[in-house]
């Protein structure tokens, strides 16, 4: 499932991580990445170690706390804490497929990665290229969103970054490990839930809502693993 999120963040929450990302640390984004995608990865990254990075992370996971689309899509258990990102003129990520684990530096904290998300931080009119294409088996996607909005979608997925040819692109991006590992099962958890919404909405008082929700608690009962 790869789902378009608007607005995680505000304009102002975008602005106030653009200011502090203009005096953070910036190190090579290879020091992140495992063998195979240190060699087709070229941007910058702000250390993840430093006070800057721990809190434009903060803002972004209490952003998501707040925002029900991305709740009921990802179900989370554990996010690892977002990274910030950079691509320059020249700059790119070539095709690669996430780490399927990941670990804090200097932390026993281990995050499986069900689900890989991009929380654009650049307008789309202030640089060229740069787009995240995601396949998956309808194709190849290319996604360039409004500053705010996110992209989330199957860790499993072969991605990657096209070369920015003017500008600069800034970003976030993080992974996320859902009380639902299969994607399969929490899409349909999510379709479901989407559907008991618009049916609720349309007529409260039906009693389908109770019987819909109650198979949707039994499934997510079911198939969580916490």
């Amino acid at each position: 499932m790869l789902l378009h999120i608007p607005k995680v963040l505000t304009e102002a929450q975008v602005a106030h991580c653009r200011a502090i990302m203009e005096d953070a640390k910036w190190v090579d984004g290879r020091e992140t990445s495992g063998h195979l995608a240190a060699r087709v990865k070229h941007n910058r990254q702000v250390d993840e170690a430093t006070p800057e990075a721990r809190e434009m992370g903060n803002i972004i996971v209490t952003a998501l706390e707040r925002t029900p689309l991305f709740m009921a899509a990802a179900l989370p258990l554990r996010v690892f804490p977002p990274l910030f990102n950079r691509y320059e003129p020249g700059m790119a990520f070539g095709a690669h497929v996430d780490n399927a684990i990941r670990e804090l530096t200097s932390s026993p904290l281990r995050v499986r990665t069900d689900l890989s998300a991009t929380l654009f931080l650049s307008r789309p009119d202030e640089y060229d290229g740069g787009e995240l294409v995601v396949d998956d088996t309808y194709g190849a996607h290319s996604v360039k969103l409004p500053a705010g909005d996110m992209i989330l979608y199957p860790a499993t997925s072969l991605h990657r970054v096209n070369p920015v040819t003017r500008g600069v692109r800034l970003a976030s991006i993080f992974w996320v490990q859902s009380m639902v590992r299969d994607d399969g099962e929490r899409s349909l958890l999510f379709d479901l839930d989407m559907a008991i919404s618009r049916v609720s909405e349309a007529t409260p008082d039906n009693p389908g809502v109770v019987a819909l929700t109650s198979c949707y608690h039994n499934l997510l009962r079911r198939w969580a693993d916490a």
